[in-house]
């Protein structure tokens, strides 16, 4: 496996360099009237290559001015990037065909050139990764291009309002933005985690709380209500997914070190709220008779708890792997 690109081991700011991937064709109103037509939209996501913090944007529409307001939103609140980082345009002839009409857009000439001068005035340079080499330096995790799929699907047919979407959009970027990467220090009696929250804010981010709605049919409640619907069962989807691939670790790590004590994880818990992330130490392991530990004793903020390792995760940028789950 070859080394990371220096673009996501160099020191620099938050979105410095970027890497930039596409979302959509989404349909809102401007207004909340019953006669008003449906406007085509994307969504942008701008991933940061040194902290993973992620932006999302609206694309209002498949024009260069659309496209140039998105991007210049985007540098008003985050600052200039150097770099860009973008999909190959022969990476969406397959199952990313949806795309087509965006990528088609962006290959013309004339759409190209004034996206060039733009960057080029801001000393920005726009890369295009090789073709056919979708994991080529790791730029979009899993997790966060997952989140076009359930967010494709939990939007639907409904049509919210650009203000009501935009507001969807911003949850769910903070849900992709709180998610934990590494321990913040080595103290066992510290349960906090990194996350690209703190490199945005200084902090975790919180959720607004409000009431569970992910279980009441989106038909009777308010569009208000359904936005906040939808944020809570993105959340509970996407974060499940989540857990999920971080217990399946990546195909290149062959490892199966056993856990340590002293270790971060997270805990697979069942209806936690969004952006809510259960953290343990591990505090005693129990090896088998093969050496390989399955069962774990757990500090917690509400005390400790004996688990099996298949009720825990280890964070992303862990060097270990958690040993493999028992077969029966």
């Amino acid at each position: 496996m070859a080394s990371l690109p220096e673009d996501r081991v160099n020191i620099s700011r938050p979105f410095q360099k970027v890497g930039v991937d596409f979302g959509g064709p989404f349909f809102i109103k401007w207004f909340r009237l019953r006669k008003v037509s449906l406007i085509k939209c994307y969504i942008a996501l701008f991933v940061c290559m040194a902290t993973k913090a992620v932006h999302i944007e609206v694309v209002s529409g498949l024009t260069t001015e659309a496209f140039l307001m998105a991007l210049k939103r985007f540098i008003s609140r985050r600052g200039n990037p150097s770099v860009i980082y973008s999909d190959n345009a022969t990476n969406f002839a397959g199952s990313k065909n949806q795309l087509k009409e965006l990528y088609e857009f962006f290959k013309r000439q004339d759409n190209s050139d004034s996206i060039k001068n733009f960057l080029s005035q801001n000393e920005t340079d726009w890369k295009f990764i090789p073709p056919r080499s979708p994991h080529w330096g790791g730029l979009w995790e899993a997790a966060i291009t997952s989140t076009k799929y359930h967010l494709k699907r939990l939007i639907g047919t409904s049509n919210f309002t650009l203000e009501e979407f935009t507001t969807i959009l911003q949850q769910i970027e903070a849900i992709l933005n709180s998610r934990p990467l590494c321990a913040l220090s080595n103290d066992p009696s510290d349960l906090n985690s990194l996350t690209p929250g703190h490199f945005l804010i200084g902090t975790s981010l919180t959720a607004f709380p409000e009431k569970n709605l992910s279980a009441l049919p989106q038909n009777r409640l308010s569009f208000w209500k359904q936005s906040a619907r939808i944020q809570q069962v993105f959340w509970k989807r996407w974060s499940i997914e989540y857990l999920n691939r971080l217990q399946n670790r990546p195909k290149w790590l062959k490892s199966s070190k056993n856990i340590d004590v002293g270790t971060l994880v997270l805990l697979k818990e069942d209806d936690t709220p969004p952006l809510h992330w259960p953290l343990a130490r591990v505090i005693e392991v129990f090896p088998g008779g093969d050496g390989k530990i399955r069962v774990v004793t757990l500090q917690t903020s509400n005390g400790s708890y004996v688990r099996p390792i298949t009720k825990i995760c280890l964070l992303p940028d862990q060097d270990i792997t958690v040993c493999e789950k028992e077969s029966s």
